[in-house]
Order: C-alpha cells, then structure tokens, then sequence
C-alpha cells in the first residue's frame, strides 16, 4: 500500500514537471515574440497564431472547414494503421516462430525500412494514381516495419519453459496462440504500435505534399507557400496535440490493461 502511494506521488511529480515545461515554453515564447526580439515572420506571437486557430475553426482553410482537413488526414492515417496491423501483426508472429519464411520477407523489409518515404511515392503514385490510394499506401509501408519487427520481436522473447509447459499440460495450438503467444506479446505489440503512430504521424505531411486538396499536413504546407506562418504554427500544434492525445490513449490502456509489465 505505501509502495503504491509512493508511486502516484512519483507519477504527480513527473506530470507536475512535465506541465511547468509546457508553461515555460508558452512563457518563453511569449516573452521574445512580443518584446520583437525575433521577427514575427519565423515565429509568430501566441496571440496571433491562436487567432488564426479562431479563424481555422470558423471559416476553414481554402473553403474547406477544418474539421473536414481533420477527418481526410486522420481517415488516411488510420486506414493505413489498421491494415498494417492486420497484416504485419499476423505476420510477425508467424516470421518469430518460422525462422525460415522469416528469411523470405526480412531482406524486402529491410531494404525498404530505412528509404524515405518521398524516395518511393513517385513509384506509388504511378502505380495507383494520385488519390488516396497512394497515400494510403504510404502511410501502410510506414507502419508496417515497426510493426512487423515488434511482433517477431514479441514472439522471440516469450520463454520457452512457457510454451513448453502449456504443451505438457496439452494445450492444443490455438490454445497455446491465444492464451500464451498472444498476452505474452501485448507489451511489445502495443510498443510496435506507438511507434508506427509516431513514424506514420511523421509521413502524414509527405503523404499530403502531392496533388492533395485536403488535409492538416496539406493545409501547412500549402499555408507555408503564402507565408503564412500563423496558419502553420496552428496546424503543427494541432498536428501534435493529436498525436499526444493518441499516445496517450495507447499508454492509458497500457497502465490499465498491462500494468504487470516491468514488474
């Protein structure tokens, strides 16, 4: 019991520090912007930027309201997310187990894993046009690996005495996948997918950068073009206040689900 207070008193503390930061940061930037010690032009004063979020949420962006952008660049994303665990996911665990069909996708993943992502989207947009398609698949290639290797990963680490005792107990193999492989997995999958998020989130702008009409990675670029560097702080803080709400979630159900984890 007293472990446990001492811990949420560690834990109010660490988000005690963590909220003074984002307050000195504001502060800091408050501070220079409006004594013009940098030219509004690069860095733009916080009131400024919040009325062009005003603006954003009220009028849109090129005749298209901001929810909209917000819907075409989060239904790209987690389209693109949820096919890549459906299949890398699966994939993974059969490649952890199968050292041999391992061999047969490891050299295409790696050689492909470490390009970046503008290197082959000419290549994607030849082959499936310059809808979402190709977007789509951008954003697929970039969750993949993460994915992929965390589940070969997950599957390496379970102990062997593990699957070996619930075999001498005759548990049949989808006993053994779902009641062992599986939660034994959970920490690292769920590791795999906050990584993806954050590489995918990355790759968002690229993905938006060609023939593109809508969308918050869009909408910064295409303002960057006018100089508007107020609509484009706006959009790369909104861009990441969703991205830590998502992490956030992703850890939430981590304490709740996995709390074991590390203990």
């Amino acid at each position: 019991m007293q472990n446990t207070s001492s811990q949420k008193n560690k834990n109010l503390k660490v988000k005690g520090i963590s909220f003074v930061t984002i307050i000195l940061i504001f502060v800091i930037w408050f501070t220079v912007t409006n004594l013009g010690w940098v030219d509004p032009f690069f860095i733009p004063k916080p009131q400024v930027v919040w009325s062009a979020f005003i603006i954003l949420l009220t009028e849109g962006y090129k005749g298209i309201s901001l929810f909209a952008h917000l819907f075409s660049s989060m239904y790209r994303l987690f389209t693109a997310l949820l096919l890549a665990f459906l299949t890398a996911v699966p994939l993974g665990l059969i490649c952890g187990h199968s050292k041999y069909i391992r061999a047969i996708l490891d050299p295409i993943i790696e050689f492909y894993r470490p390009l970046p992502p503008l290197a082959y989207y000419a290549l994607l947009v030849l082959w499936l046009g310059i809808g979402d398609e190709s977007k789509i698949a951008l954003l697929y290639l970039s969750a993949f690996a993460p994915l992929y290797i965390s589940s070969v990963a997950a599957v390496e680490r379970i102990p062997v005495d593990r699957i070996n005792a619930a075999l001498s107990m005759g548990a049949s193999k989808a006993k053994l996948l779902w009641h062992i492989i599986l939660p034994s997995c959970q920490p690292d999958l769920l590791t795999g997918l906050r990584t993806a998020i954050g590489v995918t989130y990355a790759t968002l702008v690229a993905a938006e950068m060609v023939a593109a009409t809508s969308g918050v990675g869009w909408m910064v670029l295409d303002a960057s073009k006018y100089l508007r560097s107020d609509i484009v702080f706006a959009g790369i803080i909104l861009l990441g206040a969703i991205a830590i709400v998502l992490d956030s979630l992703l850890r939430l159900y981590q304490a709740r689900r996995l709390s074991w984890v590390g203990k």
